[in-house]
Parts: structure tokens; C-alpha cells; sequence
């Protein structure tokens, strides 16, 4: 299945149904009067999160959805039928755009979570709503409000535990197909990861996803290699993983690139808990190992653990999943702590 993030659409509610102008026509009745039934309701367009999905290709070559039209009224005061709803599945994470896709209008991050976003267009009335005691004959019969019409961009960012991000090439591929079922397309060459993979990782009892997002580039917050719609990715994740190329010469630099990026591009990408992984130590010397992770250590200040790891032979893998794994607890308990409080109050 293929992979898509964002994408435009054009929405339209149900048109009401018009209502009735009719007269009863019955035997021995004299005084007929007016009998014309209301229109229906137009269906509404509902958006619903639902489970097993992750990407917006559903939407890539469908891109006008509506709503059906409320039936008209009908003699003896009939209603028309109201307009099926339009039920849009999408995954949890979607984000839906104004047509300029500025303002998010909606953001659907529960399972579960449905909105109606166009309201169907109300029936008109027949001319039985007007009857009255000085109006025993009316003609007057209402059309149907229009539906509502809309274009906007879903904007998919997907939810995971963990974001692994580096430098193309950083040996991030390598390192999810080592710690899950994933099998990402692994080369010796950059930018070989197109799109985001997921994988879950299971460790002693418990486990999280991990996302291995595309090699961010300089520029990368200012749309350089699309990489503004992959930081957008990152924004869901409760840790960063971020992997240097231990065979780089400056594996400072390296790391202050990426952690630019985190930075210019806002959402709080620079506050979120982050574990720095120096990986292929198994093509590096172990002196040369320690030097540079020294360097890492000084670039990435107090605090921030420093481990070394390599993908391909699976030494350090251990490590760097437990400081994993004890990040996002601590980072569920910090989420977890106002909301308590709140429910205290």
C-alpha cells in the first residue's frame, strides 16, 4: 500500500428536499385544505477515526465527495426521506486544513473520534406548515436549503511513541528492521526511505511504535526535501531517537544540523525528551568510538544520554531500547500528571 500524507479534497453536504404545495381530494369531503408534507434533511458530511489505517491513499484518486439530498415532501403530509450521512474514514493522526491548508480545522487524535463537519441543508416547508385560521388555503411551498460545500487538505501525521530521525544514511532503516517486523528498504546509498515507516517494538512485557522518518536535510524546516511534511510527523511522538553516522568526521555537526531543524521548525520538536544513539561503531575503531561520542556528549549538553549502537550487528541495540523505553514512561507519567491534577480541582 502506498504511502500519502496530505492531499485536497472538495466537500458538499445534502441539498434539503423541497417541500409540497398539494390540496386533499377526497370524496365527501367538502372543505379539503392543504396536505403538502415538508422536504427532508440534506445528509452531512461526518469525518470518523478509525483503526488500521495509515496513510491517505483512499483520497488520491477520489477527490469530490457529497452527500445525498433530502427527498421532497409529499401529499397527505408526508415527509421526505433525510440524505444519507457521508461517513470519511481516516487514520488517527488526520488533521483537516482550510483550502489555503493554514488553519487546522479539525484534529482527530482518539480512536474512535467522529465529527460532523457540513451540516446538511434543512427540508423545506409544504404548504400545510402555513395553514391557519386566516390562511385556510396557503400556496406557498419552500425549496430546500442548500448544503454546505468545502475544499480542504487532510493532513495526516502519524502517531508513534518514538521518532527516529538523522541525516540520510544515518543507519535509521537498518535500525528499525533490528528492533521490529519491519522491513524498510535498506541501501548503501542516501535517502533510500521515501516515506515514514512504521514498526512496533516489543520489549519484556511492553511495547511502543517507532516511526523511521525520512533523512532530514539543511533546510529541511523551510521545506528543503519536503521536509517540512515529514518534521510534521515528528510533532506526534513522545520521544526522539536521533542516530549520527559514527563514520562522519564531524559527528557534532552532524547532530546540530538535525537539531536546527528540530529547532527553526517550532512545535516544541526542541523540547521533546531526545536519546542520541552514535550508530555503526562496528566500522569505526572503539578509540575513535569513544572520541566521538565525547563529542556527541559536549554538542548535545547534560542531560541527554549518549549511547552507542550499531543496527547491523545488534551491539548496543539492548541499551538503547531500554533508555527508550524508560523516556516515553517518564514522558506518559509528565502527560498524564496535569490532567490529574486538573481532576483533583
Amino acid at each position: 500500500m502506498q504511502f500519502l500524507d496530505q492531499c485536497k479534497i472538495f466537500l458538499k453536504s445534502g441539498d434539503g428536499g423541497r417541500g409540497a404545495a398539494s390540496f386533499r381530494r377526497e370524496k365527501f369531503i367538502e372543505f379539503g385544505g392543504p396536505d403538502g408534507g415538508d422536504g427532508g434533511k440534506g445528509g452531512d458530511i461526518v469525518f470518523a477515526a478509525v483503526a488500521n489505517l495509515n496513510t491517505l491513499i483512499d483520497y488520491r484518486y477520489r477527490q469530490h465527495f457529497r452527500a445525498s439530498a433530502g427527498r421532497p415532501g409529499a401529499r397527505r403530509e408526508r415527509t421526505g426521506a433525510n440524505g444519507a450521512d457521508l461517513i470519511l474514514q481516516v487514520p488517527v493522526g488526520t488533521q483537516i486544513m482550510d483550502a489555503e491548508n493554514r488553519i487546522v480545522l479539525a484534529d482527530f487524535t482518539r480512536l474512535g473520534e467522529r465529527r460532523v463537519f457540513l451540516k446538511g441543508g434543512d427540508g423545506g416547508f409544504g404548504n400545510a406548515h402555513y395553514k391557519s385560521s386566516t390562511n385556510r388555503a396557503p400556496r406557498r411551498a419552500d425549496p430546500g436549503w442548500p448544503g454546505r460545500e468545502a475544499w480542504v487538505w487532510f493532513r495526516l501525521k502519524l502517531i508513534a511513541d518514538v521518532g527516529l530521525v538523522g541525516l540520510p544514511n544515518a543507519g535509521k532503516s537498518t535500525l528499525l528492521a533490528a528492533v521490529s517486523h519491519a522491513r524498510p528498504k535498506i541501501a548503501d546509498y542516501p535517502f533510500t526511505t521515501l516515506k515514514p515507516q512504521l514498526g512496533v517494538v516489543r520489549l519484556h512485557d511492553d511495547e511502543f511504535v517507532l516511526a523511521d522518518l525520512p533523512g532530514l536535510i539543511e533546510g529541511a524546516s523551510e521545506g528543503a526535501g519536503i521536509g517540512t511534511r515529514f518534521l510534521g510527523h515528528v510533532e506526534r511522538c513522545a520521544v526522539i531517537l536521533h542516530l549520527v553516522d559514527g563514520t562522519l568526521e564531524d559527528v557534532a555537526g552532524a547532530y546540530r544540523t538535525i537539531r536546527r531543524e528540530l529547532s527553526l521548525y517550532g512545535h516544541g520538536l526542541a523540547d521533546k525528551p531526545e536519546i542520541v544513539g552514535l550508530n555503526k561503531i562496528d566500522a569505526i575503531d572503539p578509540r575513535a568510538a569513544s572520541t566521538k561520542r565525547a563529542e556527541l556528549g559536549r554538542a548535545a549538553g547534560r542531560g541527554t544520554p549518549v549511547l552507542p549502537v550499531s543496527g547491523a550487528t545488534g551491539a548496543g541495540v539492548p541499551e538503547v531500547l531500554e533508555a527508550v523505553r524508560a523516556a516515553i514512561t517518564a514522558a506518559r507519567q509528565a502527560a498524564q500528571t496535569p490532567a490529574a491534577g486538573v481532576a483533583a480541582q
